[in-house]
């Protein structure tokens, strides 16, 4: 595993990813079309080339010797939603399924709270589904604390998240 920045060439690999893990995570019953409508609208290659020239974002990528299996997004200037968070979010932390268990999430998550700290954040907060326990646990045995819960939104539909903060930073 190979940490770096991620490229502009990166779009449509991160694209790919997010398609797989999204709905890996998120749809256990069968894919309809309401998940899927939204997962192949949000997680495009253009979106993702206009994510990666946004000054406010930071991408780093876990790179084997075949391609990217993971990455971490950080945002800057994005308030908490909820009282006790910073303005750094953790937007995105995904790794492919296959490769849990072997340190990727942690080595991302690591770079992430480093990047947070050298853009002068106290410390970062992420939000994420409340039912995804393997999460929240993964979270909470890095030193995250819970603050409060807010909903993610697909067209009409909410779907309660647990808001957390990382460890402040010193």
């Amino acid at each position: 595993m190979t940490l770096r920045i991620a490229h502009l060439s990166d779009a449509s690999s991160l694209a790919a990813i997010s398609i797989q893990v999204w709905l890996e995570t998120y749809i256990r019953r069968g894919v309809n079309a309401f998940f899927a409508d939204f997962a192949l609208s949000e997680f495009t290659a253009e979106k993702f080339r206009a994510l990666l020239n946004d000054p406010d974002e930071h991408f780093i990528v876990s790179q084997n010797e075949d391609g990217i299996d993971g990455f971490a997004r950080v945002t800057r200037d994005r308030p908490a939603p909820v009282a006790g968070g910073s303005t750094i979010e953790l937007s995105t932390l995904y790794v492919q399924p296959r490769h849990h268990g072997k340190g990727i999430g942690k080595a991302l998550l690591g770079a992430a709270l480093d990047h947070a700290r050298a853009v002068g954040g106290p410390s970062l907060w992420l939000a994420t589904n409340s039912e995804n326990t393997p999460a929240i646990g993964f979270y909470l045995s890095q030193g995250f604390e819970r603050l409060g819960t807010t909903h993610f939104r697909i067209q009409d539909e909410a779907y309660p998240n647990d808001v957390f903060r990382s460890p402040q930073q010193g």
